[in-house]
């Protein structure tokens, strides 16, 4: 079946932004932003999920050119939803800035795109399998300097106050926590191996579903492993610095503290 032609060849119609611009100045980043689209996105077990990202998409454009053709950032990504087009991954990621700088003839470019990410975990005790929602988001940037790639999720956890359990006769003040952690790495790391990072240092984990003997479980596990905001930060970024995929990081955690009506926060950044 032959192709459509053009409608821009078939109705030509003068093309401004490709004209000159007399204050040569090049614009470091022009593109779109808050752009909602669905797309698949595959970890590491290789299955398209389907997610809706926000997207942000931006070309450098050169001091001689008047302006960039937005139509185009949307067509890019459009061609990513066309049926028979392999899901995303961290892997291939930069094979969709490579598109880009071609499509729009710039001498560089970035993607952002943001998403919420579902992991189907089972409970500790009961088995029962449910989904829990992670925040993730890619970040890829190309030009003459090469590729520059980020990976970033943010993680619910518990974490239980040292402190609280160390003078207290019973119990301990506990919360739910956000552990952020942006890596660059220097080969693939899957959203699922960051995830786990963060889980494993905290408290104790969270579930979508808990049978009573599930929570019993989760409940006892944070008490045996108290974490203060400091030691979910450093137990993560000792994780990464030891990791030689790893070329820089940033790691957050904010505590949703439970007896103040404030957070408590920390932050690591090394390399990045």
């Amino acid at each position: 079946m032959n192709r459509p032609e053009d409608p821009d060849k078939l109705f030509p119609i003068p093309d401004v932004q490709a004209g000159p611009d007399h204050r040569r100045l090049a614009i470091d980043q022009v593109g779109i932003k808050g752009l909602r689209y669905p797309l698949l996105f595959a970890d590491v077990d290789g299955v398209a999920q389907p997610t809706i990202a926000d997207c942000n998409v931006y070309v450098a454009l050169p001091e001689d050119r008047k302006g960039t053709h937005m139509s185009r950032l949307v067509a890019l990504l459009e061609s990513r939803a066309e049926p028979g087009q392999p899901p995303l991954t961290v892997a291939n990621f930069r094979g969709l800035l490579e598109a880009l700088v071609v499509l729009l003839e710039a001498p560089g470019g970035q993607i952002e795109v943001a998403f919420p990410f579902f992991v189907r975990k089972t409970a500790p005790v009961s088995g029962v399998a449910s989904l829990l929602d992670y925040r993730a988001r890619l970040t890829g940037e190309l030009d003459g300097a090469g590729f520059r790639q980020t990976v970033a999720v943010s993680v619910p956890v518990t974490s239980l106050c040292p402190c609280s359990k160390e003078i207290s006769d019973y119990g301990a003040h506990n919360q739910r926590s956000t552990v952020s952690i942006e890596v660059r790495p220097r080969s693939p790391m899957f959203l699922h191996e960051i995830i786990r990072i963060a889980e494993e240092e905290a408290s104790s984990e969270l579930y979508g579903i808990l049978k009573r003997a599930d929570e019993k479980y989760v409940t006892e596990r944070a008490y045996n492993n108290p974490r203060f905001v400091e030691d979910l930060v450093r137990g993560v970024a000792a994780r990464l610095q030891a990791d030689p995929r790893v070329e820089g990081f940033v790691v957050e955690a904010e505590n949703f503290e439970s007896i103040h009506n404030h957070s408590a926060y920390a932050r690591i950044a090394r390399g990045l």
